[in-house]
């Protein structure tokens, strides 16, 4: 893959990380076990995190905008946790969980000149994804109130954009005729990750299955659950759509500018990955795609 796509899935690989450390890092599982989360497991903290943008939102709402998971584990998690803590306070305890964990990863530098730059680089870059989708999470994001510090700037405008596009791969996956569950198995049939780590989406092996033979039926995945070349082809129209979906915040920047972006978050994204925080293999497909 070559041009503006490539460019495109290169900013999205070096942004996600410096958004995703949130839902991994020791000092969010403290801010969630302060405002009454159970921190056995992540996924109360996760869908508090990352659904307070929507406000008090429901199970079906959170369903729709987070796509791949199953509405029984959704149901599990949303709309209890806002009797644990409103929005509002969940919002203002993530920002905190991220000046907590950016300043332990990155030390003194988040006050230095780089981060400045890179926060106002990112930031132009998101102000032009708004408002996205509309209901989406990127269109929720970026509607949300510019926090000062500037390395809280930068973990902004990567969860506006990362969650930009995440918007546009939904529409990709709905416009190829793949239900959540398929995406997920599709996914896994092209080698994005093994089968095994899905299933942190809650669907039942009889659900996985019922979608593997539908995939089948389409000429999609071949008996041993590998992709077909008609399943390759689809999810890489998939992944091309995404990629143009989401082109339109880099191209705000411009090349020289994105370059510069490139450069900066280098060394932080760099020492996102190294600091063992991510899981080495994950559902987005990172570095796979």
């Amino acid at each position: 893959m070559t041009g503006e796509p490539a460019r495109v899935r290169q900013m999205w690989h070096l942004v996600e990380p410096l958004h995703a450390v949130l839902y991994y890092a020791p000092a969010a599982f403290e801010e969630a076990a302060a405002l009454g989360y159970d921190t056995e497991e992540r996924w109360a903290s996760y869908f508090a995190w990352r659904a307070a943008p929507l406000g008090a939102a429901g199970a079906d709402e959170v369903v729709r905008t987070f796509h791949s998971f199953a509405p029984g584990m959704v149901d599990r998690h949303v709309p209890a946790g806002w009797a644990v803590a409103d929005p509002d306070a969940v919002l203002a305890a993530r920002l905190r969980a991220v000046d907590l964990t950016y300043r332990a990863l990155f030390g003194g530098r988040v006050e230095g000149v780089g981060f400045a730059e890179a926060a106002a680089l990112a930031r132009r870059a998101a102000e032009a994804a708004a408002p996205g989708v509309p209901g989406g999470l990127g269109a929720a994001n970026s509607a949300l109130p510019w926090p000062d510090a500037p390395h809280l700037t930068l973990w902004q405008a990567a969860t506006i954009l990362r969650e930009h596009r995440g918007d546009g791969h939904i529409a990709a996956l709905t416009g190829a005729g793949l239900d959540p569950v398929e995406s997920l198995v599709s996914f896994a049939a092209v080698g994005a990750a093994a089968p095994e780590v899905f299933a942190s989406r809650g669907w039942s092996a009889e659900e996985w299955g019922a979608a593997r033979r539908r995939l089948q039926e389409r000429g999609l995945l071949a008996a041993d659950g590998t992709a077909t070349d008609a399943g390759r082809e689809l999810r890489a129209k998939v992944e091309l759509r995404t990629d143009e979906e989401a082109a339109a915040p880099w191209r705000a920047l411009g090349e020289p500018e994105r370059e510069r972006l490139v450069q900066l978050l280098g060394e932080p994204w760099l020492e996102v990955i190294g600091s063992g925080m991510l899981p080495s293999e994950n559902t987005l497909g990172i570095g796979k795609v």
